[in-house]
């Protein structure tokens, strides 16, 4: 059997790497890396919604046993999470994070130095968290830390809230793609998040994610090696809209995509701001929705429960 290794290795063998870190440079001078299209100069102190220059902002980083459990594996997924968002959710669980700007501006050697510590530490992939805004920092970073050994798969955990020409740039570059498909009804995304046309630009992100990575492969050991992993976060009265985004999953991307229909939502932010969340959800919520996965055909829902033993 041959030896697995992450794709970004050979993308940097080919000398691919170094092109993709030139395209989204360029593209900062004038910002269209995410939907939003500021179109600021994040080089010379420009700051457009994300409030990010051009070096890393991140807020903390390390071991996570919260994640999935293909990410978890036995020691962890290794977690960094960055500073500011892309969206703004008022309901945002990260609010310190996302909406307060808890962190600090740190250098490319600092950024790769965390990949490699995570590694070092003997978690089974470095999960970008909240990336969708410093795409082009993980990519400057990254022959830093190829030079330093760096050999685990990448996870862009994001919103979803991403443009296709950012995406592609990624390609031969991460991994694992782990988005949350937030909202389905551009009106609530609108009440919900800084972006109407979230529906329809996660449904594009989706598809060229799972373009690039397909279906979620795992190892012998159940850990995740490459793929899709889809997260969706169940919120209280149906404003999600789960129905129809497992039925989009399902018909559009893959029956066999891997899903996780999170039931964890609790009021966080500025939920006083919308009636439906200032509530917790409920258990039977929560099983109608995984109940609507199942339904619409989707194959491969996360349990929730522990695989493996903790070390």
């Amino acid at each position: 059997m041959d030896k697995w290794e992450p794709v970004y290795l050979e993308t940097h063998r080919r000398g691919a790497l170094k092109e993709k870190i030139a395209a989204a440079y360029d593209i900062l001078s004038q910002c269209t890396l995410c939907p939003h299209h500021c179109l600021v100069d994040r080089h010379h102190g420009e700051r457009g919604l994300c409030r990010t220059g051009d070096l890393p902002v991140t807020s903390s980083y390390g071991p996570h046993f919260g994640e999935e459990d293909p990410l978890v594996g036995t020691r962890g997924s290794g977690t960094i999470f960055f500073t500011h968002c892309n969206l703004y959710c008022i309901f945002c669980q990260n609010y310190e994070i996302s909406h307060g700007g808890e962190g600090e501006e740190i250098s490319l050697a600092d950024l790769a130095a965390m990949m490699l510590n995570l590694q070092q530490r003997g978690c089974h992939n470095i999960n970008f968290v909240t990336p969708s805004h410093q795409v082009y920092q993980i990519l400057a970073a990254l022959p830093l830390a190829i030079e330093g050994g760096l050999s685990v798969p990448l996870v862009y955990n994001t919103g979803g809230y991403d443009a296709v020409e950012t995406l592609k740039i990624l390609d031969g570059v991460i991994d694992i793609y782990m988005p949350d498909f937030k909202f389905w009804d551009p009106a609530v995304a609108k009440d919900l998040c800084a972006a109407q046309d979230y529906p329809e630009v996660a449904r594009q992100a989706f598809k060229e994610m799972h373009r690039q990575v397909g279906d979620l492969v795992l190892d012998e050991e159940g850990v995740a090696r490459r793929g899709l992993l889809v997260r969706h976060l169940v919120l209280p009265d149906g404003l999600a809209g789960t129905r129809e985004i497992m039925e989009f999953l399902a018909r559009e991307i893959s029956p066999r995509t891997y899903v996780n229909v999170m039931g964890q939502y609790r009021p966080c932010g500025r939920v006083f701001e919308h009636p439906s969340l200032s509530k917790f959800l409920t258990g039977l919520e929560h099983a109608e929705a995984q109940r609507l996965a199942r339904e619409a055909g989707l194959t491969r829902l996360d349990r929730r429960n522990k695989l493996f033993r903790w070390l």
